[in-house]
């Protein structure tokens, strides 16, 4: 598992509005390149998207359903591409400061390298992900 958490000096309401526009992930998101709607659905369980990921010079197109959606408290979703496992964010208000947490639970294919290509990938993935939720912060602030 991948964890990573940023606070921001923004309240959670602050937070949820700027994480529940999908498509404007790929402003702080490094890693997504592109994202799509697969449907009308642009909000809540159910909605699915496909991002074009890109971490060096590796890249794939990450199939998403968003399984989990509650407003001001978390948001999480099931991968369902080249590499599957589960994600979600979690927002904790401390006032006018919201702890936003980024939880991943991957599983790479054998061609991957499996799981030793998953331990490998861990501290990248980390920073990046940090990086995104730094970006992330700017936006509510």
């Amino acid at each position: 598992m991948i964890e990573v958490s940023h606070r921001v000096a923004a309240p959670t309401h602050a937070v949820w509005a700027a994480l529940e526009r999908i498509e404007d992930h790929t402003t702080w998101m490094k890693d997504a390149i592109a994202i799509r709607f697969d449907g009308e659905q642009l909000r809540g369980v159910g909605t699915r998207i496909e991002v074009d990921t890109r971490v060096g010079p590796l890249r794939t197109v990450d199939k998403m359903e968003f399984v989990r959606w509650e407003p001001g408290v978390a948001m999480g979703v099931k991968h369902q591409g080249l590499i599957d496992g589960t994600g979600e964010f979690t927002l904790a208000g401390h006032g006018d400061a919201t702890t936003v947490t980024w939880r991943e639970e991957l599983r790479f294919p054998w061609y991957f390298a499996g799981r030793f290509g998953a331990a490998v990938a861990g501290p990248v993935l980390r920073r990046i992900w940090r990086g995104n939720l730094e970006r992330l912060a700017d936006r509510c602030s």
